[in-house]
């Protein structure tokens, strides 16, 4: 038995399923009964394969949806500035909140900008908190800049629709993509600063 229906009087290039053998075996047709002739199955419409453009544009969104995901569920180091404001930077018209998975990103952070002797203080934050509360409340767009100066570890979270709140949500031709080819993740460099 084939997956194609092998010898069993199909024609050539005519897909049946395994189930339509199955059911041949187990009722065979009376001597004395004629079994009414099938129409031809057409074959399986197959769309083409999608591009390698596309597949790696799917898996790159895939990637940075799960990103934002986890990002979104974790609770994250804030570091304040002597105001006790988030400390951020500005890059291409944006503002970026400076926030760290944990205290060696925010050491590696520190000794990446020569500051690795100072104190810092910072606030825990839930990443979803950050997004959907501090972000609108700015007066500015604001996006996240994940764990800046952890090299290859870095990500973006920029202003745009489906990762703020649409009020506060900017033009989306902000870079969104993950890139994890060049070894550094939306636009944070191993030096803390922001590439794009």
């Amino acid at each position: 038995m084939s997956d194609h229906g092998g010898g069993s009087g199909v024609a050539e290039g005519t897909r049946r399923s395994r189930i339509f053998d199955y059911v041949e075996m187990a009722s065979p047709a009376e001597p004395n009964e004629t079994t009414p002739e099938q129409p031809p199955v057409p074959p399986e419409e197959h769309a083409p394969p999608p591009a390698a453009d596309d597949l790696a544009l799917t898996r790159r969104r895939r990637e940075a949806a799960a990103l934002l995901g986890e990002f979104r569920r974790t609770a994250v180091l804030v570091p304040l500035s002597d105001d006790g404001s988030p400390l951020t930077a500005e890059h291409g018209g944006i503002r970026w909140i400076y926030a760290f998975s944990d205290e060696p990103s925010l050491a590696r952070f520190a000794i990446a900008r020569g500051e690795g002797a100072w104190e810092w203080t910072y606030d825990r934050v839930l990443g979803a908190r950050l997004l959907d509360v501090a972000i609108p409340a700015m007066p500015v767009p604001y996006g996240v800049a994940l764990d800046a100066g952890s090299e290859g570890q870095g990500a973006l979270f920029p202003p745009v629709r489906g990762i703020v709140p649409d009020a506060a949500a900017v033009d989306t031709d902000v870079d969104t993509d993950v890139d994890t080819d060049e070894g550094e993740m939306n636009g944070v460099g191993g030096n803390g600063e922001l590439t794009r």
